[in-house]
């Protein structure tokens, strides 16, 4: 470790590091002794030289350095990744269905900027920092023993590392397999829901992990009811409400794909009769069907994020706002509302509030049932606020009498 760079903590800067955030920003750091590559462990030290921990760095990044460790003389070996990675899928087990699940949540697992999903017996990684993308063979290397060790044998990797934000770390975008090739459209069952999840060409690396046990939550809710999910995707909170009875379930989305995959998984449910999909226009189809004096049961809104960055956040607002109170518009009175944000600059009182007005905009009391966010395979590390992103209500919904 001796030859390894120091960097210098800025007097007075770093507050959310020392709180227990995992990044230090470029403005923050005074100066770096020694030599290094981007991509390379650093020593941290604050301004006096107390210790801080370490981590790697990438000059070309704003966030110039993600921590790796908190103790000051840790080795980042191949035995601290397989700590890592171990501990990550012990908590797995404690917490989770592990069939399909996030076996790593980057910062949150102490492992910043990477995330590996789980489906059946394939694993998809997104890599999005230089430091972190040099360690991923190890890390998928220890991932494959480790499962090997419960009987769990992995047939194929494919990357995602397909994200914009991987040019600000000065790294190209890339999307393949890892090792051998593979079909890459995998079956899993989650919730006694089987899909197709296309871990090529789907959104992210596939399907949305995150929200099983919402998704679980509503079932109860969906026996003999009509059913309308917006934003379905590939029709996961639809066939959760097919599968737990509903009578009638229209799940509807802007991409033609999403709505392909969805029918599909509709068919593999033996759901095709009760379960449709169309594609369409949220904004444009929810005042159509009000038109047409169109009520449901159950309303499920799980939108993309509105949001990516603090500057366009009263823009979502707007968004947020006026799919909640066309929703509401279209539940029956006494019927549900179910409603989420992923979006992490939504923050969840915000969302609230959104939400909130448009109840008093339409004049319909909400009646909360239950709060939830992201499944624990997900985990929410407390100083890290990133990690934290999922808001999810279930609401009943009461005309004002």
């Amino acid at each position: 470790m001796d030859n390894i760079a120091s960097v210098y903590i800025r007097k007075g800067a770093a507050r959310t590091l020392k709180a227990g955030g995992p990044w230090i920003y470029d403005n923050e750091i005074d100066r770096i002794e020694g030599d290094f590559e981007n991509g390379d462990i650093v020593k941290v030290f604050d301004f006096d030289g107390y210790p801080l921990g370490c981590g790697f760095i990438n000059t070309r990044s704003k966030i110039t350095i993600r921590m790796m460790s908190r103790k000051k003389d840790t080795v980042i070996d191949e035995a601290f990744i397989e700590m890592r990675v171990r501990a990550a899928w012990e908590y797995r087990k404690a917490t989770v269905d592990t069939s399909s699940c996030r076996l790593i949540f980057g910062e949150a697992d102490f492992l910043p900027g990477i995330v590996i999903d789980k489906f059946s017996d394939v694993l998809v990684v997104e890599s999005l920092a230089l430091g972190i993308d040099r360690l991923k063979p190890i890390i998928l290397d220890k991932l494959k023993v480790v499962l090997a060790e419960d009987g769990i044998s992995i047939r194929g990797i494919y990357e995602r590392s397909d994200a914009k934000v991987r040019l600000q770390e000065g790294m190209e975008r890339f999307k393949g397999f890892i090792g051998d090739e593979f079909d890459t459209k995998v079956e899993i069952v989650e919730n006694g829901v089987r899909y197709i999840v296309d871990v090529q060409d789907g959104q992210k690396t596939g399907f949305f992990l995150d929200q099983k046990y919402n998704r679980l939550a509503i079932q109860k809710l969906c026996k003999g009811k009509r059913v309308l999910d917006c934003f379905t995707h590939t029709g996961s909170f639809a066939l959760n409400a097919g599968i737990a009875g509903a009578n009638e379930v229209i799940g509807v989305d802007a991409s033609e794909l999403g709505v392909a995959q969805a029918t599909e998984n509709a068919a593999l449910n033996g759901l095709s009769d009760r379960v449709q999909f169309m594609v369409s226009d949220v904004f444009d189809l929810l005042p159509e069907l009000e038109k047409k004096g169109e009520k449901f049961d159950v309303v499920i809104l799980d939108p993309p994020a509105f949001t990516k960055s603090r500057n366009s956040i009263k823009n979502a607002v707007k968004g947020y706002r006026e799919i909640n109170l066309r929703g509401m518009k279209l539940v029956k009175d006494g019927g549900y509302l179910a409603t989420c944000s992923c979006s992490h600059f939504m923050d969840p009182e915000l969302f609230a509030k959104t939400i909130r007005e448009a109840a008093g905009n339409v004049h319909k009391r909400l009646r909360q049932v239950e709060y939830r966010t992201q499944a624990a395979d997900h985990p929410i590390l407390w100083g890290s606020d990133e990690s934290s992103y999922l808001k999810f209500f279930i609401f009943q919904v009461v005309d004002e009498k």
